[in-house]
């Protein structure tokens, strides 16, 4: 999510965290996603199955999440709504009805375990939670300050985590019991983090030990990504050498592979990290210059990475088409 046209219109349109508990790792258990009922991943059950499939003309995607099943969740940044497809048929309908372009959808992610998607709002300052049995908007929270800009969510098992694009800042969302919501602490960013004049935190994701979190930083040192403790906000820079990431998006981590979408680009950047995600190597990039068109976000099923195509640098329409499109993994 950073500069371009669609982005520019769309921006027209607190306390220190006490006790903090380490962030569990994530480890490989989305890599090694299983087809329900079948054994195989999604990649053996089909040369059958689509290598991408199509989003409501007008949609405007921006943020996917995949869970334990073969089913991408898409955010629309054009009317909130939330559009759930089957990786296997591509076919899809809308589980979460939006309410309007003023209160978009930017990232989102899926919590299976209580059956619920956090979203983000981008520019309406939104934190909202909503069921998936019911698809209503169960919960709503108003963070932030004027230009607070709602980005991305990492849930860990003890919160979720958003980015603030404008402000040096993390919001903290705490899990009680039975993954009752609690309130929402907002986490300054200090230490090595740079706040830009423009888009700077984008993407966030765990370290693979699940000690800490992992945000993109795009301002500093020409892009790059910030080791944050959790209890503190204090930020590292990682070392991943020469990498720069200036249009660094969202951020997936499988093991310890990190996909960063470097959206403008059209690219994947692809990082090995340390346990700790102090040091990462660069692997390779992924480009796709047929079916690339701005991606934004990523989600993995099987031995796939998909991500939609949110299209920035063309002038919105209700007619435009939108799609999702998927890489095999590295």
């Amino acid at each position: 999510m950073h500069r371009s046209f669609a982005r520019r219109r769309l921006l027209q349109g607190a306390a220190a965290l006490g006790g903090a508990a380490l962030l569990t790792p994530l480890g490989t258990a989305v890599a090694a996603a299983r087809t329900a009922g079948t054994g195989e991943t999604a990649e053996a059950a089909g040369g059958r199955w689509p290598s991408g499939f199509p989003l409501p003309d007008g949609f405007q995607p921006e943020g996917i999440t995949i869970g334990g099943s073969p089913y991408a969740y898409v955010g629309s940044i054009a009317h909130g709504s939330v559009h759930r497809a089957s990786l296997a048929t591509g076919r899809g309908r809308t589980v979460v009805e939006g309410a309007g372009p003023d209160h978009p959808v930017i990232g989102l992610k899926l919590d299976e375990r209580y059956g619920r998607l956090f979203l983000c709002g981008g520019a309406s300052r939104e934190i909202r939670v909503a069921d998936l049995r019911s698809g209503r908007v169960v919960t709503s929270y108003t963070v932030g300050s004027e230009r607070t800009f709602i980005n991305d969510v990492v849930l860990t098992p003890g919160a979720a985590w958003f980015t603030d694009t404008y402000k040096a800042q993390l919001y903290r969302l705490p899990f009680g019991r039975r993954g009752a919501l609690g309130e929402i602490a907002t986490v300054p960013l200090s230490g090595d983090w740079v706040q830009g004049p423009d888009f700077t935190a984008n993407g966030i994701e765990r370290t693979p030990d699940g000690s800490a979190l992992i945000v993109a930083d795009t301002a500093a040192d020409g892009g790059s990504l910030m080791r944050v403790d959790p209890r503190t906000g204090r930020a590292r820079r990682v070392d991943i050498g020469a990498l720069r990431l200036p249009n660094a998006d969202g951020l997936l981590l499988l093991g310890r592979t990190l996909y960063v979408v470097q959206q403008q680009q059209n690219a994947i950047d692809v990082v090995e990290l340390n346990a700790a995600g102090t040091r990462g190597r660069a692997v390779t990039r992924i480009t796709d210059p047929a079916r690339f068109r701005i991606p934004t976000t990523a989600a993995a099923w099987g031995n796939r990475v998909y991500l939609p195509n949110a299209r920035f640098d063309v002038p919105p329409t209700p007619d435009t088409d939108y799609d999702v499109v998927s890489v095999r993994q590295v």
